[in-house]
């Protein structure tokens, strides 16, 4: 669980600490952009809250605490999809998910498919 620090942040909180916020290492799989520029979500989820780095939120919790927010979290450089999406959005996800699942259906596939396990199962040493 984030700490409760960290849990009371607000936009404007972030805002303020990335303007100021300098990172000489690496960058973390996980990150954010803000105002354009991509920084590490953790590290500077923790300097906003004004808490130490062993602080026990982890980096799940800094980018679901920075999604709320309604930020860009990326991992390993490639955006992530918002946990929060649009009801329509899912609506149509769904409707192309069973469309898909009903290509499949009763179109010999899963005949072929076992009728190949058997063969490389006749295969086999016994």
């Amino acid at each position: 669980m984030a700490s409760q620090r960290v849990s009371g942040l607000t936009r404007k909180d972030i805002i303020s600490t990335a303007h100021q916020f300098q990172w000489r290492r690496q960058m973390p799989k996980w990150t954010v952009i803000v105002d354009g520029r991509e920084l590490p979500a953790r590290p500077l989820v923790l300097q906003a809250a004004r808490v130490p780095p062993n602080d026990p939120t982890n980096s799940h919790q800094a980018v679901a605490i920075l999604s709320n927010w309604g930020f860009d979290v990326r991992y390993e450089g490639k955006p992530v999809q918002n946990v929060n999406q649009n009801p329509d959005e899912q609506a149509v996800l769904l409707e192309l998910i069973d469309s898909l699942c009903g290509c499949c259906k009763g179109g010999g596939l899963m005949e072929d498919r076992e009728r190949e396990h058997r063969i490389e199962k006749d295969r086999w040493p016994h």
